[in-house]
């Protein structure tokens, strides 16, 4: 089976949040649900300055295959960071506020996959 662009670059972004330690990582197939993406990536951080980290590591990642966010939201905080990529869109949250905003719960109809490295 090959796989879509989107697909790469959703995998793309769940090594990269990988490689900073978050967890709970998933991978939401969002194509039957939107138009505004294909996937969510969502993963879980400690604090706000390890949510800050995988964000831009995330950026770093991806700007070495000349890939750009078109949009990113929350980075101040660091609560929860979002990063739109198009077909992908990041959302890493402080596990608190992935409690309270139930991504996945919201999305229930969505299916997902657990990344793992």
């Amino acid at each position: 089976m090959t796989l879509t662009a989107p697909e790469i670059l959703s995998k793309k972004i769940a090594k990269a949040v990988s490689d900073k330690k978050a967890s709970d990582i998933v991978i939401m197939d969002m194509k039957a649900l939107t138009s505004a993406t294909d996937y969510f990536v969502v993963a879980s951080a400690n604090t706000a300055t390890q949510v800050r980290a995988i964000a831009d590591h995330i950026e770093d990642e991806l700007r070495k295959d000349d890939i750009d966010f078109l949009h990113k939201e929350g980075y101040r905080e660091g609560e929860w960071v979002l990063l739109d990529y198009g077909d992908a869109v990041a959302h890493i949250f402080m596990q608190e506020a992935r409690e309270f905003y139930a991504i996945e719960r919201l999305w229930s109809d969505a299916p997902l996959t657990t990344y793992e490295d």
